[in-house]
């Protein structure tokens, strides 16, 4: 194949790829641990991750050799069983409160799953008024229609209404706004344990304890969208591990499959047979390829202490993230758990983004005035120092 730089790729793209994403200038060749090399040879630190996404970082071993494993089979249909899917509902399972795991292919599509699995459920359970779910203002739960409607965000719903009928938004923690905003059509409530794209905002475990005591009172589900949060980000392998308050299903993505594209809700009993043969299913979910690189990356998560990497590291890097908000007028405050964490400025954070990319560091803006920071979970404080000392140089210019 012919060789091509980075200018020389950007302008066939220019052409051909659909302009829905503002893409930096960069043509991402190959990685390495905590970092990526573009076509020209340059290197860069990397703190988004694939947006949370690459787990164990980039060509990580135990990610190689689960590939090499999948060789001779990418794919299988769903009539039939896959080993790697199996082992991986199984430790998916055994290390947390549920039952079954239900395999998709992103985060949307689990989120999608969830909505599909209130309705049913009420109906099943002798409630065919209930078919609406409740969400939480300023949260994200995918780009589909009916989760683009489920998403608590105005402008993730502009110019495609009308959304979808059945669902309402409360304050996020907020209990007396969701009790305000509950109705006799809602179904089920579901929240992020920590809102990623709304700003990296941690839930309160009173809040999330209020909500799950609201459901089980009103007898009504309760969801957890863990597609950023789960899957060890928060130092535990599940998010609601991390608060001690059990849903009744999650929906995860992202760090699941270390780099390769899987979704998959889980189920504790009372939701685990609500789905029976022909009510949902997806082509490509749960396939060999997929499966063998997640069950890896579990794997390490759970038995390679990743887990307790991310707590460290994630205690490490908001110590050091407080050294710059006590230093820098520009700064407000310092919010996050495990290793999504965030620095929230008192204005337009866009421009430290850009900065950064020039010194080869590459970060996220979300919520306009909020740094992202969503590292692989092998990060350690090298890594870390680097990304302080490159963003305190970057701070200045907001500053003067």
């Amino acid at each position: 194949m012919q060789k091509y730089n980075n200018q020389e790729v950007i302008e066939i793209a220019s052409k051909y790829l659909y302009g829905n994403f503002n893409r930096v200038p960069i043509v991402i060749d190959h990685g390495q641990g905590c970092y990526v090399y573009d076509l020209d040879g340059n290197e860069y630190l990397d703190f988004v991750g694939g947006i949370a996404v690459n787990a164990l970082g980039h060509n990580h071993p135990a990610v190689i050799a689960a590939l090499e494993n999948t060789k001779t089979m990418l794919h299988c249909s769903n009539y039939y069983y896959s080993e790697s899917a199996v082992l991986l509902a199984q430790m998916l399972c055994e290390n947390s409160c549920f039952d079954k795991v239900l395999f998709c292919n992103s985060g949307a599509e689990a989120n999608e799953a969830l909505i599909k699995l209130a309705r049913k459920y009420a109906k099943d359970n002798g409630h065919p008024e209930r078919y609406g779910v409740l969400s939480m203002i300023n949260s994200f739960h995918g780009r589909t229609l009916a989760t683009a409607a489920m998403t608590g965000q105005e402008k993730i719903q502009r110019y495609f209404e009308p959304m979808p009928d059945g669902f309402k938004y409360a304050k996020f923690n907020d209990i007396e706004d969701v009790k305000k905003n509950l109705s006799d059509e809602i179904a089920a409530i579901i929240v992020e344990p920590v809102q990623g794209e709304g700003g990296v905002l941690p839930a309160d475990k009173q809040f999330l304890q209020d909500l799950r005591d609201l459901c089980d009172e009103k007898g009504i589900l309760l969801f957890f969208d863990e597609v950023q949060t789960g899957c060890g980000r928060l130092g535990t392998l599940f998010a609601y591990q991390a608060f001690g308050v059990e849903p009744d299903a999650v929906s995860m993505a992202k760090s699941l499959g270390s780099g390769a594209p899987i979704g998959a809700i889980a189920t504790k009993k009372n939701c685990s047979n609500v789905f029976t043969p022909g009510t949902h299913g997806s082509t490509y979910a749960g396939n060999p390829l997929v499966t063998s690189v997640a069950l890896a990356g579990i794997n390490e998560m759970v038995n390679n202490g990743l887990l307790e990497n991310c707590q460290k590291m994630g205690k490490y890097m908001r110590s050091r993230l407080e050294e710059l908000a006590n230093k820098h007028n520009c700064v407000e405050t310092v919010r996050g758990m495990g290793l999504i964490n965030a620095l929230v400025l008192n204005q337009d954070a866009h421009p430290i983004v850009d900065i950064c990319f020039d010194e080869g560091l590459l970060l996220n803006c979300t919520a306009v005035s909020v740094l992202r920071f969503v590292p692989p979970l092998i990060v350690s404080e090298k890594e870390i120092d680097i990304l302080i000392e490159k963003l305190d140089k970057a701070l200045l210019t907001l500053d003067a």
